[in-house]
């Protein structure tokens, strides 16, 4: 039997899931290995987002199976909360709370959920704050800081839980073109330290420089996947090729 340690960390299978009558992902197979970077792209409405947050139960899928190291990933209760201490998510509208300052934001889960000490935990995150660039920000409230620092700042609570994923879903679309890439530096520098990452973004680029496969998705399905040279340079797929054709020109 294989090692646990040499097995994907996450494994989907089948994977299809509804909104009514329209379907949002059909029959969707993955793996991620560990210290893999995997970006997904394609079309709005291809289903990148729901894959995304079917990773950590944030939606339920109506068919199909997601192992995390192994085990099929928890329903509900205490282990669907364990498992998002392990998979961390940032998403494209920050979601910090706004009546608590960037430290308190970081420290709130350490505390509450690792049960971390409160001087352990503000150390933590000052650190993790220096680590994507805004230390100096750490007692402002969020509405002080830019769209990109808000960003970095969802990027280190994520961190601040220690996970062995790390999930981002659209990270930069809602932010203006010149915050873009303080956010997309950041998540580079996060793949170069070795964490295992799945990004759903439009940013052509980051995908080029950073992922160690692509995953090209269309109409809830994956149409194809390969590495960033051979699927900027030769993608195999005529929906790929349309697709590239129009991103690109843009």
């Amino acid at each position: 039997m294989a090692d646990a340690a040499s097995l994907p960390v996450i494994i989907v299978h089948g994977l299809t899931k509804k909104f009514g009558e329209v379907f949002a992902l059909r029959d969707v197979d993955l793996e991620v290995n560990r210290g893999e970077v995997i970006v997904v792209i394609g079309p709005s409405g291809s289903g990148k987002s729901t894959l995304c947050r079917c990773l950590n139960r944030l939606e339920t899928a109506d068919s199909g199976r997601i192992l995390f190291e192994g085990r099929p990933i928890p329903e509900e209760g205490r282990e669907l909360a364990a498992l998002r201490a392990e998979v961390g998510m940032v998403f494209q509208s920050f979601n910090l709370f706004p009546h608590k300052t960037v430290l308190e934001n970081v420290t709130l889960a350490p505390i509450k959920v690792r049960r971390m000490p409160r001087a352990d935990a503000e150390a933590l995150a000052r650190q993790l704050l220096g680590r994507v660039g805004i230390a100096n920000q750490a007692e402002k409230y969020p509405a002080q800081l830019s769209g990109g620092q808000q960003q970095r700042a969802a990027i280190a609570r994520a961190l601040a839980m220690n996970p062995k994923v790390m999930l981002f879903d659209e990270p930069t679309s809602a932010l203006d073109p010149e915050m873009v890439n303080e956010v997309l530096d950041v998540m580079a520098a996060l793949a170069a330290e070795g964490m295992t990452m799945v990004v759903v973004t439009h940013e052509m680029g980051f995908a080029r420089r950073v992922a160690d496969r692509v995953v090209f998705m269309d109409e809830g399905r994956i149409v194809e996947t390969g590495e960033p040279v051979q699927f900027f340079a030769r993608p195999r797929s005529e929906r790929a090729m349309d697709f590239l054709g129009k991103v690109l020109r843009n």
